[in-house]
C-alpha cells in the first residue's frame, strides 16, 4: 500500500497496532507529550507530504485531552503537505450530546456538543471521518466532509454463534426503545425474536422503572446495546429479564465505557458475560472484572482504510467481511 501513513494517537495504542499488522504496516513515528502547563505537543517524525494520512485515536481515557491531542495531530499533518487526512475515531467523544433536551427550563440554552467536535474536527483539517457504531445517526449529518459510520453487528452475530451454544433459542433485547432498530436487524440475520425495555428516567444515568415489552421465559436473552457507561441500565435491565424467566443473560456492546460503579455493579449483576469490543481498552477493567470479554474489530477498520485508500466502497462492506 503506498502513499499511506498510519499514526497511533495515545488514547489506544494496541487497537492502532492490531490495524497496523492487519494492514502490514508500521506506525507513523510521531512524539506526543505536554508541557508543565499541560499544554499537548505533538512532533510527526517522518514525511506526509503527499501522502494518505490516517490518524487513530479513540473518545476515551482523558477524552479532552486526547480530543485535543487528535486534533493538533491532524493540523500537523495538514500543513505539513499531505494528501489526505482521515481522523479514524472508534469511539467518537460527545456522541451522547447530540441533541438538545426535549424537557426542563434550561432546555433552550443546552449545548449539542457533538456537533462542535465535529466542526472542530473539519476546522482542524481533517478530510474524512471513519468512526464505528455513531449513539445517533444525525452526528453524520453535523459534518461536511464524508463520514463513514461502521458497524459491529458482523463480529456480534460472529460471537454469538461461535460462543453461545443456545443461541438458536436466544431472544435479542434492547435495554432502551432507541436500541429497537439495532436489536432488529441482528434478531432477523439470527432469525430469533426481539424484546425492548421501555426504561423511564427521572435524571441523566438513573432509571426509574422498567418495562419488559415481549416474552423471554425459557429463552437464553442477549441484552444488546452501542454503549453502557455506569452500567446501571443494563443491570437492571439483566435483573428484570432474569425475574421475567430468562435462563441465561448476556449484553454485547459495542464501546464498554465503564466509568464510576460500573464495574461493581457488573460483578453483582446476574450476566453469564459482557461483550465488548476494542473501540476502547479494556485490559485493565478486565483484570477486575471476570465477565468482560472483548471482540477484536481491527479487521473492520483496516478494511475500511484499505479501501478508503484504494477509492473504493465501505458503504454495506462488513456483512461480507471475514473476520
Amino acid at each position: 500500500m503506498p502513499n499511506i501513513v498510519l499514526f497511533s494517537g495515545s488514547s489506544h495504542h494496541d487497537l492502532s497496532q492490531r490495524v497496523a499488522d492487519r494492514l502490514g504496516l508500521e506506525l507513523g513515528k510521531v512524539v506526543t507529550k505536554k508541557f508543565s502547563n499541560q499544554e499537548t505537543s505533538v512532533e510527526i517524525g517522518e514525511s506526509v507530504r503527499g501522502e494518505d494520512v490516517y490518524i487513530i485515536q479513540s473518545g476515551c481515557g482523558e477524552i479532552n485531552d486526547n480530543l485535543m491531542e487528535l486534533l493538533i495531530m491532524i493540523n500537523a499533518c495538514k500543513i505539513a503537505s499531505s494528501s489526505r487526512v482521515t481522523a479514524v475515531i472508534p469511539c467518537f467523544p460527545y456522541a451522547r450530546q447530540d441533541k438538545k433536551d426535549k424537557v426542563g427550563k434550561n432546555c433552550s440554552r443546552a449545548p449539542i456538543s457533538a456537533k462542535l467536535v465535529a466542526n472542530m474536527l473539519s476546522v482542524a483539517g481533517a478530510d474524512h471521518i471513519i468512526t464505528m457504531d455513531l449513539h445517533a445517526s444525525q452526528i453524520q449529518g453535523f459534518f461536511d466532509i464524508p463520514v463513514d459510520n461502521l458497524y459491529a453487528e458482523p463480529a456480534v452475530l460472529q460471537w454469538i454463534k461461535e460462543n453461545i451454544p443456545e443461541w438458536r433459542n436466544c431472544i435479542i433485547v434492547s435495554p432502551d426503545a432507541g436500541g429497537a432498530k439495532r436489536v432488529t436487524s441482528i434478531a432477523d440475520r439470527l432469525n430469533v425474536e426481539f424484546a425492548l425495555i421501555h426504561k423511564e428516567r427521572k435524571k441523566a444515568n438513573e432509571v426509574d422503572r422498567m418495562v419488559l415489552v415481549g416474552d423471554v421465559k425459557d429463552r437464553v436473552a442477549i441484552l444488546v446495546d452501542d454503549m453502557a457507561d455506569t452500567c446501571g441500565t443494563i443491570c437492571h435491565a439483566a435483573d428484570k429479564l432474569i425475574s421475567a424467566g430468562a435462563t441465561k443473560v448476556y449484553a454485547i456492546l459495542t464501546h464498554g465505557i465503564f466509568s464510576g460503579p460500573a464495574l461493581s455493579r457488573i460483578n453483582n449483576a446476574s450476566f453469564e458475560a459482557v461483550v465488548v469490543t476494542n473501540t476502547i481498552p479494556q485490559e485493565e477493567k478486565m483484570k477486575h472484572c471476570p465477565k468482560i470479554q472483548f471482540i477484536d474489530i481491527s479487521m473492520i477498520l483496516a478494511e475500511a482504510i484499505r479501501r478508503t485508500h484504494n477509492g473504493e466502497s465501505v458503504s454495506y462492506l462488513f456483512s461480507h467481511v471475514p473476520l
